[in-house]
């Protein structure tokens, strides 16, 4: 016979006055969690009671019913209603929907009610906010209702926002919650999909390497153009931005970049022309200069415009506040919002005050020009007063000084003609194109022009810190010229004193610690010696012996040449591979005895100055040296682009330097034939493929030349 199913039966529901329930001590829940009691209440004044309460007769010795009721699940709710009855929101006599349990264990009951909940996956919960918003709410009413903050309600529509597909993923378990998150910087789902498909192949697909593929044709909001140009500026003339909602962004990323420019040179030739207006010859706007613009112009002396009464007591005021605040906040671990704003703002009007105008003599003015830029931090950059050698006055010609001198016009009648001020745009060079195969060739010309850029530049650091070594380097030079034929013609140490100009601007060199050190110092000593050149021989005699030689190492650095200047048709009677090979090898043993670290000289690789200019096998070759074959196998089966940023994350922090600038040891070097100098290293061999492999940088060099050349500023041969 077929055993016949069982058939349950439901426990009753009845509404039982709250005046007639008790919490029963048999309830299993002990720890607070979730939401608060409080919150609960509020949720039921708003929506009434949405779940029953679970209770059981409350019986006598004998098993009779007293008419009470105790709660054993639903011990949460009892609270919040007994909280609603308190502040007189409810009535003692509140009729409660609740189920009447009978037979088995009130125990079992409250701990199989809490066990068998189960809360929204979280993909629900940002569903479900997203059709509370279409249904009409507004994010501050969903955060009320929900007690959650509004930027929770945010981020859950941004999640809500992101492709269905990749909700799909995320739903089967195929990413994290994380990598959601990170999917969240763009509503691009076709971008978003595309990311993902690339991403979860390679099992390369952590959350930053997520917002880095989305944003990788984007512009950070710290960038300095952003700064200067300021978000609100950009976004109301049409440009987009990205925000994370998730992570701290720095602003976001611009996505418009040619807008973005556009905005940053148009707001530098509006500044332009109102400089203008003060009667300069000339004026070059830049987004940034290259390193050693102003060299071979001569800065024209300004005097400061004397402070009134009033702005005196500014800045005594000023500095009164700020020391009062350091004071009162200085064992604070951190400041409060409004506290820091005012210290920002007290120290940007006291800079005001420091870099005020300059008054400078209107002849001087006809011929001088101006140089305007942005510096780090998006700030305009203003830097008067520079003429050009071709716009000095020979003091031999009587008609240019009589019209630069004003009194020899008295009782003439006065000029009509008005200077106009030329406004330029500068440009930067281009790079060489980039080869993008799978061959190991060696380094690019101008790749290693720039690398030993940064190397003689940190070199000329080392040496102006070591006068002790700088004496002895002279001292090397002179001997070499004295008693050595030809000899000198190779000395990294270009005695005269001439400074060699740099070939090619390398990323971030202007930027440099080196540069800074050099710059501070070269200020600092500026400072010190009189105005005239006449009184100079008396300042220096009046120097003792470890401000000479300070002074003299500090002089001695400027001559330092460690670049490595491939030859062309500019410079080919200057330049040939023994005199290159000659000069770096001189440079080599000035930076052992100086103790050259281009670690703590603060250069690092980054995609700009090394990785995304080599190619794949220099870059694994890299990682390799610094992390291991483990670490480069992590990114061998990426394209380049994406293997030089994994790369620059990887090699951050580990010391790792090209061989141009690593410190040589000698007893390794080799060594060829009797009377010949040691061969090349790798980056500079001279051998037809070589030349070859590097045909394409060879000819960027002379078109960057050709350029030059027009400019003005090419190598002489």
């Amino acid at each position: 016979m077929t055993k016949a199913v069982q058939k349950i039966t439901l426990s009753p529901s009845r509404d039982i006055p709250f005046n007639k329930l008790v919490l029963s001590q048999s309830n299993v829940r002990r720890v607070k969690a979730g939401v608060s009691i409080e919150q609960l209440a509020e949720s039921i004044a708003q929506r009434t009671l949405l779940q029953s309460l679970s209770v059981r007769a409350v019986v006598d010795p004998d098993g009779n019913e007293t008419g009470m009721f105790e709660v054993p699940a639903g011990g949460r709710r009892y609270r919040a209603l007994e909280l609603l009855v308190k502040q007189k929101r409810m009535s003692r006599t509140q009729a409660v929907p609740c189920v009447v349990r009978e037979g088995g264990l009130a125990e079992d009951d409250s701990m199989a009610e809490n066990d068998e909940r189960v809360g929204l996956h979280p993909l629900d919960q940002f569903r479900a906010f997203q059709t509370l918003r279409d249904l009409g709410m507004s994010e501050e009413d969903i955060a009320a209702r929900h007690f959650v903050n509004p930027a929770i309600v945010k981020q859950r529509l941004r999640l809500a926002s992101v492709s269905p597909k990749l909700h799909d993923v995320y739903a089967e378990d195929g990413m994290t919650l994380e990598q959601l998150m990170a999917f969240s910087v763009t509503a691009d789902h076709a971008r978003q999909e595309q990311v993902w498909e690339n991403l979860s192949r390679s099992g390369y697909d952590e959350p930053y390497q997520i917002r880095r593929m989305l944003t990788e044709n984007t512009v950070r909001g710290s960038d300095r153009r952003a700064q200067f140009v300021g978000l609100d500026a950009y976004q109301q003339a049409g440009g987009g931005v990205l925000r994370d909602l998730f992570e701290h962004d720095d602003g976001g990323w611009l996505q418009d970049i040619v807008l973005l420019d556009r905005l940053v040179i148009e707001k530098l030739k509006a500044e332009a022309e109102t400089i203008a207006a003060e009667g300069w010859k000339w004026i070059s706007v830049a987004v940034e200069f290259s390193y050693g613009h102003t060299q071979g112009l001569r800065k024209i002396e300004g005097k400061s415009v004397d402070l009134s009464p009033g702005e005196r007591a500014t800045i005594d005021a000023l500095n009164t506040e700020q020391a009062k605040l350091e004071t009162e906040y200085q064992d604070a671990d951190e400041l409060p919002e409004e506290v820091d704003q005012r210290l920002g703002e007290i120290e940007s009007a006291l800079a005001a005050f420091e870099n005020r105008p300059m008054l400078y003599d209107p002849a001087e003015i006809a011929r001088a020009g101006v140089f305007i830029s942005i510096d780090s931090e998006g700030r305009l950059c203003v830097y008067r007063g520079y003429v050009r050698p071709e716009d000095e006055v020979p003091a031999t010609d009587p008609d240019i000084a009589q019209a630069a001198d004003p009194s020899s016009n008295e009782g003439k009648e006065p000029s009509t003609s008005v200077q106009r001020t030329v406004i330029a745009v500068a440009g930067s060079a281009p790079y060489a194109e980039e080869q993008d195969d799978d061959a190991a060739r060696p380094l690019p010309d101008r790749l290693i022009t720039e690398l030993t850029a940064h190397r003689t530049l940190a070199l000329r650091d080392a040496l102006a810190e070591n006068p002790a070594i700088a004496f002895q380097a002279v001292l090397h030079n002179f001997v070499l010229t004295a008693f050595y034929r030809f000899a000198s013609s190779g000395s990294c140490l270009e005695i005269g004193l001439r400074t060699p100009n740099f070939p090619a601007q390398a990323p971030g060199l202007r930027e440099s610690a080196s540069a800074k050190a050099v710059e501070a110092r070269h200020e600092a000593w500026k400072a010190r010696l009189p105005k005239r050149e006449n009184d100079l021989w008396d300042a220096l005699t009046a120097l003792d012996g470890g401000a000479q030689a300070s002074l003299f190492a500090h002089c001695a650095s400027f001559a330092v040449n460690a670049v490595y200047e491939p030859a062309n048709r500019y410079n080919q009677a200057r330049v040939s591979a023994h005199g290159v090979r000659t000069r770096l090898d001189r440079a080599d043993v000035l930076a052992r005895a100086v103790g050259l670290d281009m670690v703590q000289a603060g250069w690092k690789p980054s995609v700009d100055n090394y990785l995304g200019r080599v190619t794949k096998p220099r870059i694994l070759e890299a990682v390799r040296e610094a992390k291991g074959e483990s670490s480069a196998q992590l990114i061998d089966h990426l394209k380049k682009a994406d293997m030089a940023k994994e790369a620059e994350r990887l090699l951050d922090g580990s010391g790792w330097l090209p061989e141009p600038l690593r410190l040589v040891d000698p007893d390794a070097a080799p060594v060829g034939q009797e009377g010949e100098a040691g061969r090349l290293p790798e980056f500079l061999a001279d051998d037809e493929d070589q030349e070859n492999a590097s045909d394409d940088d060879t000819h960027s060099s002379t078109r960057l030349n050709e350029i030059k050349e027009r400019d003005g500023t090419a190598v002489p041969q």
